[in-house]
């Protein structure tokens, strides 16, 4: 089956809003074997739409859309789908049930406007829509499928993985079985890692893997193709095994984990607490621990001490200790631990100080300096890294590296390197 993926919308064209619908859509089609044709962007022009629809569904087998479903006047994928497929909009009872119930949760009045988007195209049967108000669509004619869902990422990929993959997955016709794998790392350069990992052939034995970089480390995407499923998971195991005997300290996860998910299930199963103080983060710590459902459990507090004062004030830093080794230093940042532990009555302390740039830097630290320090009831520590000029991409690579340093001492796993 070859799909083509066509993303509307004139924000997408003009770079104000990034394109990551289509990357999402392509990974997952991927994973059950759907091969992907093409990818387009279209602007909310019919003539354009109406076009790029008619190649797109002459070429192919499996034509997905998203954008353009909205409630107002520049939402006009639906017309265009009346339009192209030769059909009528008439009214879903199950989309307008879906509609008013959306309302009521919120305590919203329904108006005429948000009435219209029970509306659906005769010849579809409408995608319900759990977190929003546009229900999808879905068309199949002349032994193609063509589908259309909101640009609102997450109402999109809520589509994707509750409908849309199950049944296209229901209408494949399987030859061979795709197995795909992510194994997250950190910690450790791609390159170097490459190094670590060895000869690639004698690795992966025909099998397929890719290093793919990002802020928080890199992702090692392994994919195996045969003809038998329980030999595509026995290989895809096997070379798991041989990649964690070579690199196992730098995995902290698979697939969709995130660090601080991982980290969170190691806090929740030990029944420990933590609380953590941001200097150069300012609560990006604390905002990734609180991204997991149950935060409550592990994380007791957390403490944005930037100034110096608020260091000595808030955590007991002592002002010598600042005077003398400067707030971006090993000792400040051990005693930042000490102290937000010591302050919360917690089981570990964590704590970041460092210079995020553009400015702030000199020849003995530069930007991207930065201090991790940690303290349980054992050790109390700090560990020094040394990360771009770039800001942003500096807060996100600190972040990692504190809840990295938290996951390797709940572990036991040396960070001597």
């Amino acid at each position: 089956m070859k799909a083509h993926i066509i993303t509307i919308g004139d924000e997408i064209l003009i770079g104000q809003t990034l394109n990551t619908n289509a990357a999402f859509i392509g990974e997952k089609l991927s994973q059950i074997q759907i091969k992907i044709n093409g990818a387009s962007i279209v602007p909310d022009d019919e003539t354009k739409i109406l076009k790029e629809f008619k190649r797109a569904f002459d070429s192919n087998d499996l034509v997905l859309v998203t954008g353009g479903l909205g409630p107002t006047h520049d939402d006009i994928t639906r017309k265009c789908v009346v339009d192209f497929f030769e059909t009528e909009l008439v009214e879903s009872e199950e989309v307008l049930a879906d509609v008013n119930k959306f309302f009521e949760a919120r305590g919203r009045i329904l108006t005429d406007t948000n009435r219209g988007q029970a509306l659906v195209p005769k010849a579809a049967s409408p995608i319900r829509n759990s977190k929003g108000t546009a229900p999808g669509i879905w068309i199949e004619k002349k032994k193609k499928i063509f589908i259309c869902m909101p640009g609102v990422p997450y109402e999109m990929k809520e589509m994707m993985e509750r409908f849309v993959i199950p049944k296209l997955e229901e209408k494949l016709e399987r030859k061979s079985f795709i197995v795909v794998k992510n194994l997250l790392a950190t910690g450790i350069p791609e390159s170097n890692l490459y190094d670590r990992l060895g000869n690639m052939d004698e690795l992966l034995q025909g099998a397929k893997m890719a290093f793919l970089p990002s802020q928080f480390g890199v992702k090692l995407r392994i994919t195996i193709e045969c003809h038998i499923e329980v030999d595509a998971n026995n290989k895809l195991e096997e070379i798991e095994q041989k990649i964690r005997a070579k690199a196992g300290r730098y995995i902290y996860g698979k697939n969709d984990d995130t660090m601080e998910s991982v980290v969170a299930k190691l806090l929740i199963d030990r029944g420990l607490k933590i609380a953590v103080a941001e200097s150069c983060t300012g609560g990006l710590i604390n905002n990734r621990l609180t991204n997991i459902s149950g935060s409550s459990q592990y994380l007791e507090r957390g403490i944005i001490a930037y100034s110096n004062g608020a260091k000595v004030e808030l955590l007991h830093v002592g002002e010598d200790t600042i005077q003398k080794n400067g707030s971006v230093s090993l000792e400040v940042a051990r005693q930042l631990a000490e102290g937000v532990k010591a302050i919360s009555g917690t089981d570990i302390g964590l704590a970041v100080t460092g210079i995020m740039g553009p400015t702030g830097g000199s020849e003995n630290k530069p930007v991207g300096l930065v201090y991790v320090g940690i303290c349980d009831s054992n050790i109390c520590t700090a560990k020094e890294f040394r990360f771009g000029d770039d800001r942003l991409l500096n807060k996100d690579r600190t972040s990692q590296a504190a809840l990295e340093m938290v996951r390797r001492n709940l572990l036991g796993i040396p960070y001597d390197d």
